[in-house]
This record gives C-alpha cells, sequence and structure tokens, in this order.
C-alpha cells in the first residue's frame, strides 16, 4: 500500500478512511460498526466546513431527516448547492455516532465559499452537491456521489461490469446493502479495505484524464483538513468521504503541492443552514440524481431490524388494503415464498427490490402495473418530508413565513394535496392570502385549481406540495422584505414599474387584491390609469378589461376597498365602447378570430360589471347592446364577428329570435361570398358557445343553415368545408348526432325542420308534463326548499324560472 498506513483508532499512524457510497444503507451500517470498533478521537465528513458550527442542531429532538445543509451566496441567494442526508446516509450516521460519543465532528470538503463562486464558470463536474432547481451532474449509482467523463461518471457501473453483472444498482445490493450487521473488527472493515483497492484501480486507468481539475483541488483540501485534524485530535482520526476520494487522499502529497493547488481560488460571501428535504428529491424520478432510485426501500432496509422482506411485503399490503384492494395475509406469506424463490433462481444473497417487485405484482396485484405505481410512488421513493429546529439559521423571511405557517396551520408536506378554502372564513382568507403573496414572490408552492363545488368567489382550491429549492426561493425573495407581507408590496411595485403592457398591470392588480397587499394596490393603480390612459389600442384595452373586473368580484369577497378600482374599470369600459366598432373594421381572417376573442372577453367583463348608471346614463351592459348592434349592422365588419355580436345580443335577451333569424338570412344570402357566409356562422353557433343546442332548439336557423349549405356551389363549398368543419367539431357528440338526425329527417315543409316524432330525447310535438313534474323534487332539494313532494301536474317550465331560493 503507497502512502499513509491504513490505520484505526490509538497509537495508529495513518486516519482511518471510510470510502462510501452516498445515501447507502449498507454502507451506513458499516460506517457505524467501524466507528464503534476504530472509536477514533475525531471524525472528519465529506461536506461544507463553514457548516461546522450548525453540526450540534444534528443532535436537537425538533432534527428529523431527510434534511439538507443549504449553501447560498449572500448577494446572489439562487446561486446555491444542498448537500442532502438521510437517516440511512453514511455520513449523517458518522455526524450522530460522534454527537452520541461526544467526539469532535468537522467537515473537510473544499468550502462553500470557493465552489460556489466556481458555479459561474463553465465547468461544473465534481460538485458532490446538488443544484437547486437543476439536474445535478450526479452519476447515478456513483459510490462517491459525484460524476467526471467516462469511468468517473459511473465508477459503481466499471466495477460491476468487471464483476460481469450488467445492473450496478443490484450488483451493489448485493454487495453491500444486503449484507449482515457483521461481527468482529476485521468484519467491520472488510468493505472499506475491498471498495479502496477497487477504486484504486479504477483511479490508475483515469490517470491523466476524468477527476483532475476540481476534483484534485477538493482532495488537496481535504488532505491539508485531515493533516491539521492529526495534529490537533488525539485518539485518532476517521475519515467519511466518498469511495472515489479515498485513493487520493491516501496518496502521499507534500503540503506545500497542496497549498500550491488551492491558491488563488475564486471567493464569495456565503450563509449556511440547515433545510427539510424529501425522499422524492433523493431518487433520481425526482430530478436530483442522488444516486439511488428508492430512497423508501433504503429507508426500510436500515431501520429493519430482521425479516425485512417479510416486513416490506406487509407495509406494502397494508398501503394496496388502504386503497380499497383486497389483499389478505395468504397473499404476504405468498408474495414472500414467490420473492425468496426468484431470489434464489437469480443467484442473489438476499430477496431485493426487483424480487419484492415482482412478486408484487404477480400475488398482490394480479398482473397489473397500476396498483404497483401507486407502491412505487408511496413506498418505493416515499413522500417523507424531513424537519429542522427551529433554531436553525434562516433568513427574516423565512422565519416570517413559518411564524405565518404556524399560526393558519398550514403545514409544508411533501405529498400533494389538494386544500379547500373558504373565504368566508377568517383562517382559510389568511391561507388564500399567504398563498397568492408567494406566488408573488415566486414561491410556488401551491397552484390554483378548479374548485369541485361551488363556483362562486367565495371559494377557492389550492394543490400544494413543498419542495426543498422553494428553500432557495424564499431566500432569493428576502430581498423585497423581512416579512411575507413586505417582501410582496414591494414585489408587486417594482413588477408594475417592469410590466410590458396594460393587461400585465390590470392582471397584477388582480393578484394585489387576491394576496391582500392595500399598499401595493395605489401605485399598481396609479400606473393602470396612467397607462390606460395613454394606450390607444383596443386589443389591448380588451384583454386589461376581464382582469380588472374579476378584481372588483374578488374585492366585494375580501371586503376590500375597490372605489379606485371601479372607477378606473368603467373608464376603461367606456374607451372599449367607443374604439372598439372602428377596431372591427377591414380585417383578415387572423385578425378577426382574434378580435372575436376580445369580444367574448369585454363581453363576459360587462356581464360582472353589473349596470349600475349615474341618472340619465345608459348603464355599461346598455352601452354594450348598443355597440354589440352596431357590430352586428355593418357589412365592413368580418362575419365571424358579426356572428358573434348577434349571438350575444340573442343570448342576452337583447335581440328577438326572429330578428336573429333576419340577420342570419341576410348573412347567408346568395349575394354574400360562401366564405363570409361560414365564417358568420362560425361566429354565431362556433367557439363553444352552446350553438351546437341553439339549432337543435330553434328549427328556423336550423333550416336557414340547411338551406344555405344546400346551395353552395360545388367549388365554393371545398373553400368553406374547414371553416364549417372546425365549427362543427366542437360539438359534443350528442349534439352532433341529433343534429344529423334533423337533418336526415328533412324539412316536413319548405324551409322549416321539424324535431316532432323524431324518437330523439328532449323533442316533442308538444310539452311532457309528466316528465318535467318529475325532477321538480329535485329541483326543490337543491335550492333547500321544504317539502319534496311534486308540484301539482300541469306546472311548465316557466314555473321553475319563480321558484324563490
Amino acid at each position: 500500500m503507497t502512502g499513509t498506513d491504513r490505520g484505526g483508532a490509538g497509537g495508529a499512524r495513518g486516519p482511518l478512511l471510510l470510502g462510501v457510497r452516498h445515501h447507502g444503507p449498507g454502507s451506513a451500517r458499516a460506517v457505524r460498526a467501524a466507528l464503534e470498533a476504530a472509536r477514533p478521537g475525531v471524525v472528519l465528513i465529506e461536506g461544507p466546513p463553514e457548516a461546522d458550527a450548525l453540526i450540534p442542531l444534528a443532535d436537537d429532538k425538533d432534527m428529523r431527516p431527510p434534511v439538507a445543509l443549504l449553501a447560498h451566496a449572500v448577494d446572489e441567494p439562487g446561486r446555491s448547492a444542498f448537500w442532502p442526508l438521510a437517516e440511512f446516509s453514511p455520513e449523517w450516521v458518522a455526524l450522530r455516532w460522534a454527537l452520541e460519543h461526544d467526539v469532535p465532528a468537522r467537515f473537510i470538503d473544499l468550502p462553500a465559499a470557493h465552489s460556489l463562486a466556481w458555479r459561474s464558470e463553465e465547468d461544473t463536474e465534481g460538485e458532490d452537491a446538488e443544484r437547486a432547481g437543476e439536474e445535478p451532474q450526479v452519476g447515478p449509482g456513483d459510490p462517491s456521489g459525484a460524476s467526471a467523463p467516462e469511468v468517473r461518471a459511473d465508477p459503481l457501473a466499471a466495477l460491476a461490469g468487471a464483476a460481469g453483472h450488467d445492473d450496478p444498482e443490484r450488483w451493489w445490493e448485493d454487495v453491500v446493502e444486503h449484507r449482515g450487521h457483521g461481527g468482529g473488527d476485521g468484519a467491520a472493515l472488510a468493505p472499506f479495505t475491498a471498495l479502496e483497492e477497487a477504486m484504486g484501480a479504477l483511479r490508475e486507468t483515469e490517470e491523466g484524464g476524468g477527476h483532475e481539475g476540481r476534483d484534485l483541488v477538493r482532495e488537496a483540501y481535504m488532505r491539508l483538513q485531515v493533516r491539521a485534524a492529526q495534529r490537533d485530535f488525539a485518539g485518532g482520526v476517521a475519515v467519511v468521504c466518498g469511495a472515489w476520494h479515498v485513493p487520493a487522499l491516501r496518496r502521499k502529497v507534500t503540503a506545500t503541492a497542496d497549498r500550491a493547488l488551492l491558491k488563488g481560488l475564486p471567493r464569495t460571501k456565503v450563509d449556511l443552514t440547515w433545510v427539510p428535504w424529501t425522499y422524492r428529491r433523493l431518487s433520481r424520478a425526482g430530478g436530483y440524481g442522488a444516486g439511488i432510485e428508492s430512497p423508501g426501500w433504503y429507508a426500510h432496509l436500515f431501520g429493519a431490524v430482521d425479516r425485512p422482506v417479510e416486513r416490506w411485503l406487509t407495509k406494502v399490503a397494508g398501503l394496496l388494503r388502504d386503497e380499497g384492494r383486497t389483499v389478505s395475509s395468504a397473499h404476504v406469506i405468498e408474495a414472500v415464498r414467490l420473492a425468496r424463490t426468484l431470489a434464489v433462481l437469480r443467484g442473489r444473497p438476499l430477496a431485493g427490490l426487483a424480487e419484492t417487485t415482482d412478486a408484487v405484482r404477480a400475488v398482490m396485484c394480479d398482473g397489473s402495473d397500476v396498483p404497483l405505481a401507486l407502491v412505487r410512488d408511496r413506498l418505493v421513493v416515499g413522500d417523507v418530508l424531513g424537519e429542522v429546529p427551529a433554531g436553525a439559521p434562516a433568513v427574516p423571511l423565512q422565519r416570517d413565513l413559518a411564524r405565518v405557517q404556524r399560526r393558519l396551520r398550514l403545514k409544508p408536506e411533501a405529498r400533494r394535496r389538494e386544500l379547500e378554502l373558504d373565504l368566508r372564513k377568517d383562517t382559510d382568507a389568511g391561507r388564500s392570502r399567504l398563498l397568492h403573496r408567494l406566488r408573488l414572490l415566486g414561491v410556488g408552492w401551491g397552484e390554483p385549481a378548479a374548485s369541485r363545488g361551488s363556483t362562486g368567489t367565495f371559494r377557492e382550491t389550492w394543490r400544494l406540495r413543498w419542495e426543498p429549492e422553494l428553500s432557495v426561493r424564499v431566500a432569493e425573495a428576502g430581498v423585497w422584505g423581512t416579512t411575507v407581507l413586505a417582501a410582496a408590496t414591494a414585489r408587486a411595485e417594482a413588477d408594475a414599474v417592469t410590466a410590458r403592457d396594460l393587461a400585465e398591470v390590470t392582471a397584477l392588480a388582480e393578484r394585489c387584491l387576491l394576496a391582500g397587499l392595500p399598499d401595493a394596490l395605489t401605485p399598481v393603480m396609479r400606473i393602470l390609469a396612467d397607462r390606460a390612459a395613454l394606450d390607444t389600442d383596443v386589443g389591448h384595452l380588451a384583454r386589461a378589461l376581464p382582469a380588472l373586473v374579476r378584481s372588483l368580484r374578488y374585492g366585494d369577497v375580501r371586503g376590500t376597498d375597490t372605489g379606485a378600482l371601479a372607477e378606473v374599470a368603467a373608464g376603461l369600459a367606456e374607451r372599449v365602447f367607443v374604439g372598439l366598432p372602428a377596431a372591427c373594421a377591414a380585417l383578415d381572417a387572423d385578425a378577426a378570430d382574434e378580435m372575436r376573442g376580445h369580444v367574448d372577453a369585454v363581453h363576459g367583463a360587462v356581464g360582472l360589471l353589473g349596470d349600475t348608471s349615474a341618472p340619465g346614463h345608459a348603464g355599461p351592459r346598455s352601452r354594450w347592446q348598443e355597440v354589440l348592434r352596431t357590430l352586428s349592422a355593418r357589412d365592413i365588419v368580418p362575419g365571424v364577428v358579426r356572428g358573434r355580436a348577434v349571438r350575444l345580443l340573442l343570448d342576452d335577451g337583447g335581440l328577438a329570435a326572429d330578428e336573429a333569424a333576419r340577420f342570419m338570412g341576410l348573412a347567408l344570402s346568395r349575394g354574400t361570398p360562401p366564405a363570409d357566409a361560414a365564417a358568420w356562422i362560425e361566429g354565431f353557433v362556433g367557439g363553444g358557445s352552446g350553438g351546437g343546442l341553439l339549432l337543435l332548439h330553434d328549427e328556423r336557423l336550423l333550416a336557414l343553415v340547411d338551406a344555405w349549405l344546400t346551395g353552395v356551389a360545388g367549388d365554393a363549398f371545398t373553400e368553406v368545408l374547414p371553416l364549417l368543419r372546425r365549427t362543427f367539431a366542437a360539438y359534443e357528440p350528442g349534439v352532433r348526432r341529433s343534429l344529423g338526425e334533423l337533418v336526415r329527417r328533412g324539412p316536413e315543409a319548405p324551409g322549416r325542420v321539424s324535431t316532432a316524432g323524431l324518437g330523439i330525447p328532449g323533442f316533442a310535438a308538444g310539452l311532457d308534463t309528466e316528465r318535467a313534474d318529475a325532477v321538480l323534487p329535485v329541483v326543490r332539494l337543491l335550492l333547500g326548499l321544504e317539502g319534496n313532494a311534486p308540484a301539482p301536474t300541469g306546472v311548465d317550465g316557466n314555473d321553475l324560472v319563480g321558484v324563490d331560493a
């Protein structure tokens, strides 16, 4: 053996080098056994030395792995790195052993001040820490947890290949993870001896190649720290590091040469703390390839005192039973037998994850991969979220967020869940404001979702999931303020100044109301009024109006003073009413389709705006109907916009059915080009507006469309067919089928299609009072009326309109 002699504690000349695979339960057990046998005077661990002051927190009763050391640049919090640790990580086991035995522990990797400064350079290979928000260059199954080209990228795969195995994960499980606890000092050190020799051979093949550069600098720093520990501590030195680094630490290199490698390194000011981590982020499937696919399985292997296969399959059975599947103890017994048999057939010392998974699929899942996916998600990977003590260092914004979370009883969880909020309740309203404020700050803890219950403004639905990198987002947002309220207010004001167009400012005003930021709303509204006064583009104004009107509704339910908002919304609406007819003239097909979307948006906004007005002045709804009448009658307005205007007037009662039929007759007359007529039809009955049902229930309109379509010339029909197909393809299959039946039956009289006697549900010659009476008890129940007795026979549909809920 070259270099310093291998040694343990008490009089040994060299350090005890324990090369491990990061996040390996077999390595963790071996480290604990080796430390118990050697009893060193100090434990050195691969990690940033700035975190030495955080080591005592690992002994806090509120510290629960998985956790991670987070380092971030003070002047740029987004430049950060994580060092994740699970309960089965060898580094965590070494840390806990040192604290339990009152043995000093130190981190000896290259300081984060240098490694984070290095992040700005192109060469980012060789770092064991994981970058927030970006998949790191970590080879799956790499015993050292780092990466480099070729063999350095995955030394475990190289070792497995040399042993004749094509699966490095399974080979590592067989030779390390499935080992017993062993007995005696020699058994405790045996795996480290064998692994060091193997890594030494691999590194010889890579001399002058992949492990140079950053690795050489890191290893030089680690050698200096080992020398310093040998001078400062009696009783021997134990080093726990990635197995790839052990040969380099054993190599004889002068301190002068090591210091020369460290000269001139870039550095930056950093802060470090503990943050919660998740099993999902330890898995490659979660996007942070830390070297393991199955953290939940590894946690089970590490924690199971005996009979790991039986205990694992019992967990699986419990999960499947909770999900409603029929799984008995007989299934568990049979699955254990099958897993053991598969292990024997495959030449494995113990049934591993592959064998237990195959057994679960065959015995408990009836060969289906659907329930098996649930087992993988909940157990093999898992949704465990660690915890850190309140005394851990944190930016002021993080502390305020934790305080608000406790007050609102809104605990971060790794598992995705839905949260229903009733904004009429103080606690739920506070939760809503917090989630909206965090979204303004770029902390995406929750995402709004469609509510499955009421669609009123007093109810919200959120999908929540806390991801570890959100801790970095909170640190980044700390530049805006020391509390969530102050930071969100400052961020909203800054975003209003930098907004690119009017729609962005109105959307920001809406978010300010949702987040409960009255101090930000005033400057945002001032900027909004200035932008609206200067913007002459009707399209911009039309896009901005809906968000502004929605904000008025949100303000009502949240008790916010929206007087200034209402004034701006009314002025914006009036400018749209004045400018829209001219803006709709002489548009090409694409611009006309876009303008139809603007008309729909404004129509929805006006419906929410109400029709309040000063005496002697028309309200917004009345003014809007005047605009729609103007659009519907102007030939220079594209057909798709004219058709939509007629349809909106008809739906709102501003146009009688006879008048709508007259407009359609004019649009589909022989003098109208077929393409223009097809565009009018798309505007009137297309766009997912329920036009298919309108044609089903109004025979005159369907007859007009049918007569026009049958009269289109052959060459023109080919031209309008794509537009018509797009219009009718948006209808529900049942609507299309009923329309086809009506058209196939044909008109009973010229120009008229009759729906009577076709046998189509919902169509008859007269009103079926018996069928109408049958639904009245359900209607009463939905409306909360007393008594469910059917109404007297003969009640028609108009009587239901007047029911007072």
